[in-house]
């Protein structure tokens, strides 16, 4: 009988032992999911900080085309009223 009460306190202290190695596995795992959560928020919003200078300079871009436009088609208006004109 008392080799049975060794032992069940031999297999309860094992099982403690190793639950307890998987409670702090399964803590170390939580706080490095929260790091990642923590890391992705962070890429997130700095993927949208750049999309947005990206957007910006884009249309700062195509503003200065289409002024860059404007003054051709008038200087090209400009040279043929004016090469029309000499004729």
């Amino acid at each position: 009988m008392e080799n049975i009460n060794t032992i069940a306190a031999l297999f309860g202290t094992l099982i403690t032992l190793l639950l307890s190695v998987v409670a702090y596995f399964i803590k170390q795992l939580h706080t490095d999911f929260k790091s990642v959560e923590k890391d992705l928020i962070e890429v997130k919003t700095m993927v949208l900080i750049i999309k947005t200078e990206f957007k910006s300079g884009n249309d700062l871009l195509n503003q200065k085309v289409e002024y860059i436009e404007k003054r051709v088609h008038d200087l090209e208006l400009f040279i043929h009223k004016k090469y029309n004109y000499e004729k």
